[in-house]
C-alpha cells in the first residue's frame, strides 16, 4: 500500500468542481433542494466543516449519486487528518504482535 503524500479532495471541493460549477447551480439553490441553510452549504463546498453521513444521504438523493460516494470522501480525509496529528503524538508503550 502506498502513502499519500497530500491531502485527499475534500467532499465539498468534489461537489464544487464535479457538480455544481458544470450545472451552474449556485450554493443557495443547491442547499435549498437538499434542505439546508445556505451558509451551512457553504461552509461544506468551502471545507470548513465535515460532511456528515446524513447530509451525504440528500446530496447524494439530489444528485443521484450513492451516498458512499460521499461518506468515502469525507473517510478519506478524516483518516489522512488523523494519521498526520497522530505522527506528532508519542505513545506511553506499545503493544505489536510478534512474528511468528
Amino acid at each position: 500500500m502506498f502513502k499519500i503524500k497530500r491531502r485527499p479532495t475534500p467532499p465539498g471541493t468534489m461537489l464544487r468542481e464535479m457538480y455544481l460549477k458544470p450545472r451552474r447551480v449556485s450554493v443557495a439553490r443547491f442547499a435549498a433542494a437538499v434542505g439546508c441553510s445556505r451558509k451551512h452549504m457553504s461552509e461544506i463546498v468551502n471545507g470548513r466543516v465535515r460532511l456528515k453521513p446524513d447530509m451525504a444521504a440528500r446530496i447524494a438523493r439530489v444528485l443521484g449519486t450513492s451516498v458512499r460516494l460521499w461518506i468515502n470522501l469525507q473517510a478519506n480525509v478524516d483518516a489522512f487528518d488523523a494519521e498526520r496529528a497522530a505522527r506528532k503524538w508519542k505513545p506511553s508503550a506499545t503493544y505489536r504482535a510478534q512474528a511468528a
